[in-house]
């Protein structure tokens, strides 16, 4: 019978899927040109979907394409991380050798944690952004090497995927740019039960428009009778292909297994059900081979030939003659390297291994543990320590396994696995209470954790240091969990912490455990976590110094920072700087350098704050350090924006643009192009500015970072006058921001925006109650970089409606509250003084007695800044003031500053600007790039108006008086009302009310609201 069997289990022709394999043809052809692609290719167990991707791959290689195919395996879910992806960089690596040399250069010691064969793994900082860097490192690598070169990466049974290889590929999909590189992954659909990790992924990826998923039905009966038809080289009988197709329903898989079955005449002994389908080929194998057999299924997905001799415990050549007839029966594969075997389908394992004793399974995971106890090179040695891990568990022996599972953690933490590190970690705490005393007693912290500051120093001479405490592994879990992002699960490990630990005799571990659920509220977005935070420092308070103690201050100096910056801060960053140096927590002490830095830049120590700053940065990449350097090409360049050192920071953020792209510092990045965008927005440069924003809004998933984007490209949007499009954008960062854990660098932007876009509607009162709001509390210490441009919106917006009736009510009392505020708010900076004086101008002009003195001064202090818009706004101000007073020398004046601001707002795009000077021009009869007056063609010139007599016309539409119209056109009221007499007369009314009725009803101003 397995003569039979031997060569026609498999179709040689390749039945169905054309229009499948036209897609995956059509994707490749696009990547090729320089497209990325991804698929997902989904379908039940036994579908097709492997004869799929080897049927397209083989033609892709046909094409000149570089393949590398990368399988998760069944073990995954006891850990194995990335395997997928290591699999398929080795694979890379075989076939391009050059190319991934050059696109690895320089980041080998990273990438190792990938594909262990370029070097030495890098120590690394075990945070969200080692994980971020590793991924777009890898991303970036694809992206390299696939420059130049086809690339196909093929990844396959995504429902065995562990979580870090789903973070990995999702971030690949969502960020993949450049490169002739397709992405196909395939899954098992039957398998994603309502609860399986796998489907927040593919919800998540159906939201991308740059993925496309393919679902595989089953064949028809057409298809099944060519499938059997190749499989038993000859036309079959039609009774035969409807009977396997009825049993099969059109599932590939079993058409091969009943084809088979009914090719070697086996009728009897075939029940209906699936697994005794599976196992009828296993039973017809001599003994010898099905012990193999079920050997191979317990060991994971794929066993190299010397762990299954090792295991199997009988002769070479016995082995070898059980191996072939496996072989020979189509059960068994040898692995794509020769080294190994592997079921040839996944279903039938599945049964073998199901179909096994409870105690046969443990007595076999035992012999797989002892044998690569014996000898570790019997596997790969990136997989060595987590199937070692999986073996002993399995074999439920406590003792050998948790130190086994923690050595797996430690190396899942070492590859930024976190997901899997937390899971073995959890796996630990289980066996915890299993495991003998003694075994405990010789774990020891470091070689278990990643020594985060959770111990005491150890009082005792035993330099092995105190045992490993079940709240080792409980810190660890916390922090594991943080990193992966299962911050949830964190959460209550912390909280469960805090009910073991005791704070009166462990005051510095509960402080820890307190700063952790800090961060953690924070990031779960459930409070601003001052009060975890204080109960933190209240518990370090008085203790020696220790990292833990440093940690807790360096994380106070930061909340400060963002949150309730100035002078009261800094004994917080002094005292956290000092704490570390004492005990050498060096990246600790950068940190809070850098917090100390941006504290002093708010307090008013400008030039001290920028040094202390600069330093950092310096120091952070001279000792390598990137998550602190990546910190600083953010921190520093906005601290050099708030004090209008603009052209400074700009070329600071593209470096430090390259910068975090290359590490992988994903968030830093976004952070980095938000700042960008203030600072090209700040200098003029607009259309450069919304494209930074832009950037910003597709990097990373900092959401803070993608607000403070969206209100730059909401200030770009209102100052160029579209208002519908500032609301929008508006909303985003409102949305972005949230309202759980309000900042001032938040807050205060919002409400200048909503203040503006109010004030633009004319609707004071609105603007007023956003104004009160804001201020509730009054503008707190060294927010002035936000303070000033809200206030100076206030005191714009009082005087623009000086001339409404709706804004007289409560005006003194804005006003005052507008100048106690300013009293209060410091002018540490030349920019910040020049807002000062545009304030008290703008707060005179509300009061209608501005003069050009006021606005001179305030020209003369914007020209000494970088800030083109502000500048020709207030050139404009001056202006209108010279125009009301002045005689003609003030009129040259006025007329050569508004054709300086009419030039700035053209060139800006900024149309409430431009039409502001504009009408002024044309209202005070100055020539503006050669013009002054309405153009031809304006409707009021039906009636016989002149120029003058439309303007006035214009005003007694708005509901202006005699009086206010002469102080708006710098005339007379004995001249506006003779000018008044005369448009009644021309439009034959008898009224001011008639002649408003007359230019609404002929639309002579459809401008007027």
């Amino acid at each position: 019978m397995l003569g039979t069997v031997e060569t026609t289990s498999v179709s040689p022709v390749f039945v169905g899927r054309a229009a499948e394999l036209g897609v995956l043809t059509g994707a490749l052809a696009r990547a090729a040109a320089g497209e990325p692609q991804a698929l997902l290719i989904g379908g039940e167990a036994g579908v097709g979907k492997t004869r799929l991707v080897e049927e397209f791959t083989a033609a892709a290689r046909r094409t000149g394409a570089a393949v590398a195919l990368g399988g998760c395996v069944a073990m995954g879910a006891d850990g194995l991380p990335f395997v997928p992806f290591s699999t398929a960089l080795r694979a890379l690596r075989l076939a391009l050798p050059d190319a991934l040399a050059d696109a690895a250069a320089g980041q080998e010691r990273e990438l190792a944690r990938l594909l262990p064969d370029l070097g030495e793994t890098a120590a690394g900082h075990h945070d969200e952004e080692g994980t971020a860097r590793l991924f777009e490192l890898t991303a970036r690598l694809l992206e390299r090497v696939a420059a130049d070169h086809t690339v196909v990466v093929a990844l396959e049974d995504l429902h065995w995927a562990d979580a870090s290889t789903r973070h990995l590929l999702a971030y690949l999909f969502r960020t993949l740019r450049t490169g002739r590189l397709l992405v196909v992954a395939t899954y098992r659909a039957d398998d994603l039960h309502r609860r399986h990790p796998l489907r927040p992924l593919l919800a998540e990826l159906d939201r991308l428009r740059t993925v496309r998923r393919l679902e595989l039905d089953r064949l028809s009966h057409a298809e099944v009778g060519r499938q059997i038809a190749g499989i038993l080289a000859r036309e079959p009988d039609p009774a035969q292909v409807d009977a396997i197709y009825e049993r099969s329903e059109g599932n590939a898989f079993f058409v091969e297994e009943l084809a088979v079955a009914a090719g070697a005449g086996c009728r009897t002994g075939l029940t209906d059900s699936l697994r005794d389908l599976l196992l009828v080929r296993v039973e017809a194998l001599p003994e010898s081979a099905q012990r193999v057999a079920r050997i191979v299924a317990e060991g994971g997905s794929a066993v190299e030939h010397r762990l299954l001799a090792a295991v199997a415990g009988i002769g070479e050549d016995d082995l070898t003659d059980a191996l072939r007839a496996a072989v020979n029966a189509h059960l068994l594969l040898t692995t794509p390297d020769g080294d190994g075997y592997r079921f040839r389908h996944a279903l039938v394992r599945e049964a073998v291994d199901d179909d096994l004793l409870p105690g046969e399974r443990s007595r076999l995971n035992r012999r797989y543990a002892e044998a690569l106890d014996a000898d570790p090179t019997l596997v790969p040695a990136d997989q060595r320590t987590m199937r070692l891990a999986s073996y002993w568990y399995h074999a439920h022996d406590a003792a050998k396994a948790l130190p086994a599972v923690l050595d797996a953690s430690a190396e899942a933490r070492s590859r930024h696995a976190y997901s899997e590190q937390l899971r073995l970690l959890e796996r630990a705490m289980e066996l915890w209470d299993a495991t003998p005393e003694a075994v405990r007693a010789a774990l020891r912290p470091a070689d278990h954790t990643a020594a985060y500051p959770t111990r005491h120093p150890d009082p005792s001479p035993d330099r092995a240091g105190p045992p490993l405490r079940y709240l080792d592994l409980m810190a660890e879990a916390t922090v594991a969990g943080r990193l992966c992002g299962e911050r949830e699960r964190a959460l209550r490990t912390a909280k469960r912490a805090l009910h073991l630990v005791d704070a009166h005799e462990d005051p510095l571990r509960a402080a820890w455990f307190w700063l952790q659920r800090s961060r953690l509220v924070q990031a779960q977005s459930r409070g601003d976590g001052r009060h975890e935070l204080a109960t933190a420092q209240e518990l370090v308070r008085g203790l020696p110094p220790s990292e833990v103690h440093a940690d807790v201050l360096a994380h106070a100096a930061q909340w400060f920072e963002i949150r309730r910056p100035g002078p009261d801060a800094l004994p917080a960053a002094e005292r956290a700087v000092e704490y570390a140096r004492m005990v050498g927590a060096r990246e600790t002490e950068l940190n809070a350098r850098l917090s100390l830095g941006g504290l002093l830049v708010d307090s008013g120590s400008v030039d001290a704050g920028l040094a202390e700053m600069a330093e950092v940065r310096a120091l952070a990449l001279a000792e390598d350090v990137p998550y602190v350097a990546g910190r600083a090409y953010v921190n520093l360049p906005s601290a050099l924006e708030a004090v209008d050192r603009t052209r400074e920071a700009v070329p600071l953020l593209e470096e430090g643009i390259a910068f975090t792209r290359r590490h992988g510092l994903r968030d830093s990045e976004t952070w980095a192009r938000a700042v960008l965008a203030d600072s090209l927005r700040s200098l003029g440069r607009w259309d450069e500015a919304a494209q930074a924003a832009a950037d910003a809004l597709r990097a990373g998933q900092d959401v803070k970072a993608h607000g403070h984007a969206a209100v730059c490209l909401a200030r770009i949007a209102l100052d160029r006058g579209d208002l519908a499009e500032a609301g929008r954008r508006l909303a985003l960062a409102q949305d972005h921001f949230g309202t759980h854990d309000p900042m001032p660098q938040q807050t205060l932007p919002l409400a200048r925006l909503a203040l503006e876009i109010d004030a633009a509607h004319g609707r004071v009162p609105d603007a007023r109650a956003t104004l009160t709001r804001a201020l509730a509390d009054g503008l707190p210490p060294g927010t002035h970089q936000h303070g000033w441009p809200l206030l100076l919106a206030a005191a714009t917006a009082e005087a623009d409606a000086r001339a409404l009736p709706a804004a007289g009510p409560d005006r003194a009392a804005v006003l005052a509250h507008l100048r106690a505020t300013a009293r209060t708010t410091t002018t540490c900076a030349p920019v910040w003084r020049a807002h000062d004086q545009w304030l008290r101008a703008e707060l005179h002009r509300a009061e209608g007695r501005d003069t050009p003195d006021d606005w001179s001064d305030v020209v003369t202090a914007f020209e000494r800044l970088d800030r083109p818009h502000d500048l020709a706004r207030v050139r404009h101000r001056l202006a209108a003031s010279l125009l009301a007073t002045g005689g003609g020398d003030d009129r040259d004046r006025a007329a050569e500053l508004l054709r300086l601001a009419r030039a700035v707002a053209d060139h800006l795009g900024a149309r409430p600007l431009a039409d502001a000077v504009a009408l002024l021009a044309r209202r005070a009869r100055v020539a503006v790039d050669g013009a002054s007056g309405p153009g031809a063609g304006d409707p009021a010139e039906a009636f016989g108006l002149t120029r003058r007599e439309r303007d006035v016309l214009r005003l007694v539409a708005a509901g202006r008086t005699n009086r206010q119209i002469a102080e708006e056109l710098f005339i007379s009221p004995k001249t506006a009302s003779v000018h008044v007499s005369h448009i009644l007369a021309k439009l034959g009314v008898t009224g001011r009310g008639e002649a408003a009725a007359v230019a609404h009803r002929e639309g002579l101003f459809p401008a007027v609201r």
